[in-house]
């Protein structure tokens, strides 16, 4: 199978996935590679035009980290995790996407002041 994207964890979402047990820890990062290899909303659904929602379910919790696509690389598709909580409702919380967006924004800012 052909990897489609790279997964990066930025910093908060490091910070999320280190702070829970390791099972838990464990489904994510293979829920993450397999996203990368099969197209499946139930692992990696599209929230609005620019924020995603990398999915995992184990032990009745719901973990998500939301992320955004850097395709400026012309040779390698990253998709970046800005940040993971655990999903207590059915609807993501317009607050955890502005945190998302928020983050993206600042990355692409400090991509292209690093670029000049």
């Amino acid at each position: 199978m052909v990897v489609r994207f790279k997964v990066i964890f930025l910093g908060e979402a490091i910070d999320f996935v280190e702070s829970l047990d390791a099972k838990a820890r464990e489904k994510i990062l293979y829920n993450a590679r397999k996203a990368q290899l099969i197209n499946d909303p139930e692992l990696f659904k599209k929230l609005n035009e620019q924020i995603w929602e990398l999915r995992t379910k184990y032990s009745n919790t719901y973990y998500r980290l939301l992320a955004f696509w850097d395709k400026s690389d012309k040779k390698e598709t990253l998709v970046l995790a800005t940040h993971g909580f655990i999903k207590r409702t059915k609807k993501t919380k317009a607050k955890e996407i502005k945190r998302a967006e928020e983050i993206r924004r600042i990355y692409f800012e400090q991509k292209i002041n690093n670029n000049e």
